[in-house]
């Protein structure tokens, strides 16, 4: 299992998203127990850490068309994915969609798409993420505030 954490892994960071889909159907066929950790968060945070938030969200789709849980590790791995690239859109999209499917959103969840719109220099979203964090009775912590004042600094907004 850990091996195949790593080889999952190695052909995340060398950006084969093809080769990953056929070392999962192998490992699928011969009847592996992974859990979904081991099979998305990793190799969505492998993307992340590649810069390449379109494998992630792709390898992410695969994930729920195989019928696998996407928990909530999997979806903060790729919002991780997103925010790291710069696509405060494409991260708020994807929240969306976790709302839609009710996966529940945690401070991880919120505080990603906090720095995703930091990063986007898009005060006004991420200080709709602090309210809804509020409204949906989602604990705020250091990094969210941290977040927020940044998304403020970098929108020109600092007074807020």
């Amino acid at each position: 299992s850990q091996t195949t954490v790593r080889l999952l892994v190695s052909l995340a960071r060398q950006h084969a998203l093809d080769r990953t889909i056929v070392a999962l159907s192998w490992h699928s066929m011969h009847k592996y127990e992974l859990s979904n950790y081991q099979y998305g968060a990793t190799t969505i945070g492998a993307c992340a850490r590649a810069g390449t938030w379109t494998d992630a969200i792709q390898f992410f789709n695969m994930l729920s068309e195989s019928e696998l849980d996407s928990d909530g590790s999997t979806s903060n791995a790729v919002i991780n994915a997103c925010q790291k690239a710069g696509e405060w859109e494409k991260a708020l999209k994807h929240v969306g969609d976790m709302v839609q499917v009710k996966v529940e959103l945690g401070t991880n969840t919120f505080n990603t798409s906090i720095s995703a719109c930091e990063k986007g220099g898009k005060w006004e979203h991420a200080l709709r993420l602090v309210s809804a964090m509020a409204q949906s009775n989602v604990e705020c912590s250091t990094i969210t505030f941290s977040a927020m004042v940044c998304a403020c600094e970098k929108g020109g907004e600092w007074e807020k």
